[in-house]
């Protein structure tokens, strides 16, 4: 029953207006997953893997796994990058590939604005025999897999400077038809998924409170049409250019304690622990994340200061 349940939800959760894009804790350290235009911010190139396990002892939840590549196009003023993802739901599934372009215009000493695109799509796909129905003669559930590709693209803007940055991103610009929120043809088994437009925008600055300690507060703002507009509000510090100690508030839904270590030069290593404050958290123990990073290419040796952002 509680099967049926989690998975009857998390199915209607796929024709509402509530957010759709992945969830994850530790964008503040990859702003990849959420704005194209951070492509090529760094002189150097940058991969991130990602896993996240949501919600855990809840049957059905998401999980969610976050390959990422990104770096400048040799000496031009241009960026590109790469961003694959899968996210499953309950007998749900959607794997994303995504191409980015960005150019950066030097505004001063200090600042450059990047303008930045993503072209792609999502593949969707449900499995009727991972489901437990009351009545299993019930067209509604006749077949088995059923997949569709949307093809999407995306839109942002990134403004940044060593120890600050703004920026404002569409992922995904295609809002696909919102009445056919999720249509079951039920001769056919035919499903649509309900593809909807998000918003987002970001913030943040970094601050030295002693030569060994540095503090970064930042905000996420993310809205999509008919829901509740959602905000992350962050705190992060940084101790020896080594460790990353902080935390998140997630509007209507939970705390998250952060860290990251920078193991070398090169590679650094991520957690994040969501403590959830929703009535999910009689069901569940959290949602655990890890992040891998490697910052590589020929200017990474000559980095002066680490990277805060």
């Amino acid at each position: 029953m509680k099967k049926l349940l989690t998975s009857a939800m998390l199915l209607i959760g796929l024709g509402s207006t509530a957010q759709q894009d992945i969830l994850v804790s530790q964008y503040m350290f990859n702003h990849l997953l959420l704005n194209p235009a951070y492509s090529g911010s760094k002189d150097y190139m940058m991969a991130t893997l990602l896993y996240r396990k949501q919600w855990v002892d809840f049957s059905g939840a998401p999980e969610t796994q976050v390959a990422s590549l990104h770096g400048p196009l040799g000496l031009t003023q241009l960026g590109w990058g790469g961003l694959i993802s899968h996210d499953k739901i309950g007998v749900t599934d959607r794997t994303d590939v995504y191409a980015n372009a960005a150019y950066h215009l030097k505004l001063n000493q200090k600042l450059k604005l990047s303008l930045g695109l993503r072209g792609g799509g999502g593949i969707y796909s449900y499995k009727n025999s991972d489901l437990k129905v009351w009545d299993a003669n019930d067209p509604a559930f006749a077949g088995d897999k059923v997949s569709r590709f949307l093809p999407n693209v995306g839109a942002g803007a990134y403004l940044y400077g060593e120890r600050f940055y703004a920026g404002v991103s569409v992922p995904t610009i295609i809002s696909y038809d919102p009445v056919k929120s999720l249509s079951v043809n039920l001769s056919g088994g035919d499903v649509i998924p309900h593809q909807v437009r998000h918003y987002f925008a970001t913030a943040g600055a970094v601050f030295e409170l002693h030569p060994d300690v540095m503090m970064k507060p930042s905000v996420l703002v993310k809205y999509v049409d008919a829901a509740p507009v959602e905000a992350d509000f962050n705190v992060n510090f940084l101790f020896a250019n080594t460790l990353w100690l902080g935390g998140s508030y997630r509007t209507g839904d939970s705390f998250v304690a952060l860290l990251e270590i920078q193991l070398t030069k090169k590679l650094r290593l991520g957690y994040s622990y969501d403590f959830t404050f929703t009535d999910i958290k009689d069901y569940s123990s959290g949602s655990h994340e890890i992040m891998l990073g490697y910052d590589f290419g020929f200017d990474i040796m000559k980095m002066r200061t680490p990277r805060y952002f």
